[in-house]
């Protein structure tokens, strides 16, 4: 598989904006029980979560945090040399059949001189459906420059 060149150091701005959407599903939910270890019966068990704080089920913080980050990849392509850091902080609950909207703001470039590129700083808001904010997130992003990144295409 060929992933797209994407954006690289050199080619983003500070304000720059990007994003995804994305709907939730059972399987989003089950696997991520099963890659973790974690059946907690908030997650697996519908008759508990219904009379729980939350009313059903709900997904993993570590999958929502997943589901968030992957348009940063997707973004930056084979620009990105390294994910350096990743924070979420979990506003509300997630749930099945929900349509969540990330959108990624660069809110901060450091040059990295010697790397020939430099990091990203992104900071992001993430909302359902109906507008209600679940998940706000920061991460870095090691990019190249789009001259490193053809010349490592070339050698390859």
């Amino acid at each position: 598989m060929h992933l797209n060149s994407g954006k690289a150091y050199n080619e983003i701005t500070i304000g720059d904006a990007f994003g995804a959407t994305m709907t939730v599903t059972e399987s989003h939910l089950v696997l991520g029980a099963g890659l973790f270890g974690d059946f907690n019966p908030l997650h697996v068990n519908e008759e508990f979560s219904r009379n729980s704080r939350f009313g059903s089920r709900i997904l993993h913080g570590p999958i929502s945090g997943a589901m968030v980050s992957a348009s940063i990849g997707n973004f930056f392509g084979e620009a990105a040399i390294a994910y350096l850091e990743h924070n979420c902080r979990f506003i509300g609950p997630i749930r099945i059949g929900d349509t969540i909207t990330t959108c990624w703001t660069i809110t901060d470039k450091i040059d990295k001189p010697k790397l020939d590129g430099g990091i990203a700083v992104l900071e992001a808001k993430c909302s359902n459906q109906k507008g209600e904010e679940v998940l706000t997130a920061t991460g870095k992003m090691l990019l190249s420059n789009s001259t490193a990144h053809s010349l490592n295409k070339r050698a390859s």
